[in-house]
């Protein structure tokens, strides 16, 4: 597949992005199952009480309807997140919604949560034999009367098949969604999903997916409630409403979330930030703007156990996971216990894995 995308890859630039997108997930439902390459022991990670194989896993926002899991598992990912999904289906933002920034190795979206809703979804992953970690990212109907009736919903239709959730209250293509984000609105959201969470037969991790765009005084207020609700995580971060000025492409200037390349300064230091914040209670996603080893070991360095990314495929391809990989063992050869030591420093005894 790998070879094939490079075929394709010129292709699927004829199409705009969401058309090209839409045929890409099409032609990956294609795929015979393959199980995930063989993993280099020192890049295993546990983390939330789970195996990880590797730390690189694939962002929420590619397989939104839960249907490419497995085959995206089998192109090395350490673990999958699926979603956002909402209790109903709709139909997202009018599009035109999605725009790649080729010249600045960048994507803005307003998809809008766009998806099918629970019921398809979690048929599909019920059918899988729940091989690798596949974490369900949820979010709210835009017209629900009670977002956070939503939130728990999606506890209760995922509690059997998810190996993790994640609660998305900061993409910006939902009007109101990032209000959530304010305390007294976050506590409340956070007791009542782990209530609910805490209510199922099987006890999942419950992690918290925060923007890029917080004040220092607004991302202090989000740890604080994350800490005394006793999350088990947190993702850092989603996409960004702000423009940087270094952008070339002309489609700088559409509303939605950018994501990629011009992400990683942001996402890093808000994660850094992040982990100052949670002084080892938790364990850290880092997510934006991830398209290399370095890259991924700068999310690391920055505090993350795990790392995630999207955007880059677009540029790279499938054939970048095993890269990435490749070059964590290669950029600490020298020292075959630096890398794990760097993994895994959240994921050790200073942080809550059980």
């Amino acid at each position: 597949m790998t070879d094939a995308f490079a075929i394709a890859s010129p292709l699927l630039r004829l199409l705009d992005a969401e058309t090209a997108h839409h045929a890409t997930i099409a032609a990956l439902k294609l795929l015979p199952y393959r199980a995930p390459p063989a993993n280099d022991p020192g890049l295993a990670v546990r983390a939330f009480g789970l195996d990880f194989p590797n730390p690189i896993g694939l962002a929420a926002g590619f397989d939104k309807n839960a249907e490419v899991a497995d085959a995206m598992l089998g192109f090395g990912f350490g673990f999958v997140e699926v979603g956002t999904l909402t209790p109903r289906a709709q139909p997202g933002n009018p599009r035109p919604r999605a725009f790649r920034l080729i010249e600045d190795r960048a994507v803005i979206n307003r998809y809008g949560f766009n998806n099918d809703g629970h019921a398809p979804a979690r048929a599909r992953l019920s059918k899988r034999a729940l091989r690798g970690i596949v974490g369900v990212n949820i979010g709210a109907n835009k017209d629900a009367a009670d977002r956070v009736a939503d939130y728990v919903a999606g506890v209760h239709a995922f509690a059997d098949v998810a190996s993790y959730f994640t609660i998305n209250v900061s993409s910006p293509n939902t009007p109101g969604l990032r209000d959530l984000q304010e305390p007294q609105a976050l506590s409340e959201l956070l007791a009542r999903v782990i209530e609910a969470r805490d209510a199922a037969p099987l006890r999942r991790p419950l992690l918290l997916k925060i923007a890029p765009d917080l004040t220092l005084a607004q991302l202090d207020a989000i740890v604080r409630v994350a800490r005394d609700r006793r999350i088990d995580g947190m993702i850092v971060s989603n996409t960004t409403i702000s423009r940087p000025l270094t952008l070339r492409s002309h489609f700088a200037k559409q509303s939605g979330g950018l994501s990629g390349a011009p992400l990683f300064d942001l996402s890093t230091r808000m994660l850094a930030q992040t982990f100052l914040r949670v002084e080892g209670q938790f364990p850290l996603i880092g997510v934006g703007g991830v398209d290399s080893a370095e890259a991924a070991l700068a999310k690391i360095d920055a505090g993350a156990t795990l790392v995630q990314l999207y955007s880059a495929l677009v540029y790279e391809g499938p054939a970048l996971v095993a890269r990435i990989k490749r070059g964590l063992i290669e950029i600490l050869a020298l020292d075959k216990e630096a890398l794990a030591a760097r993994i895994g420093k959240c994921a050790a005894a200073s942080c809550r894995a059980e």
